[in-house]
């Protein structure tokens, strides 16, 4: 079978009804990004962060995932499938993809506040402060926040390069390091790139850009990609 590697971003899940910073002028409560999700943020005021991340986690509790999430679960049948995401929610999950590499960590997993392993699964529960880790840390969530490193990346990156297919949906290819993911796809690759605001992208591969949203280009195209093997 045919390797399909699948990037996602935040354009995916918005049709869910999970709210975009890219959508809301880049605040959350008057905050701007940089007060809610960087490590200068979290130094600086611990609680506003945990606020952010509790409501965050809420608001993914009421969603489910959208026929987008659910056309990809279908490739499995006919192709090997690897989903790696830049949105730290679960609804790939949810929707019963079975490998998938969160890149930017998930919403409902904790960790020490100095710690990057022994990650804890606390489902939608809020953290609060005095909320300790095992070893004696405040909790903290397990996202990678803006200035942080991207420990997954060289393993997401590893993957693309055994793509045959490359589906890009739902986010810009303008956030590194995961737009670079773009350039260590085998030449061989088809890549197609599903955003309603997607601009062309440089890559030696085929492109096929889709100005859709991706409830309704997602279940299209993997059709197409079944009846081309059946």
């Amino acid at each position: 079978m045919k390797n399909i590697v699948i990037l996602t971003g935040a354009g995916i899940s918005a049709e869910s009804g999970l709210k975009t910073f890219r959508d809301s002028d880049g605040l959350w409560n008057n905050h701007s990004i940089y007060e809610v999700a960087t490590p200068e943020a979290w130094a600086a005021n611990k609680q506003l962060v945990l606020d952010f991340y509790n409501f965050r986690r809420v608001e993914l509790e009421h969603v489910k995932p959208n026929e987008g999430h659910k056309a990809l679960k279908k490739l499995e049948v006919n192709f090997n499938v690897q989903i790696i995401t830049q949105n730290v929610d679960n609804l790939h999950e949810r929707a019963g993809s079975s490998n998938i590499l969160h890149l930017h960590g998930e919403l409902t997993q904790a960790r020490g506040e100095y710690s990057y392993d022994s990650v804890l699964d606390i489902g939608y529960k809020k953290i609060e402060m005095g909320d300790l880790h095992p070893n004696g840390e405040q909790l903290r969530p397990h996202i990678v926040w803006f200035g942080e490193d991207v420990p997954l990346i060289e393993n997401a990156a590893g993957i693309c390069g055994t793509a045959d297919i490359f589906l890009v949906i739902g986010t810009s290819m303008q956030v590194y390091p995961a737009a670079g993911l773009i350039h260590v796809l085998p030449e061989h690759c088809k890549t197609y790139l599903i955003d309603p605001k997607a601009d062309e992208i440089s890559t030696s591969s085929t492109v096929t850009v889709i100005k859709e949203k991706a409830g309704t280009a997602v279940p299209a195209l993997v059709k197409l990609l079944i009846s081309k093997v059946n």
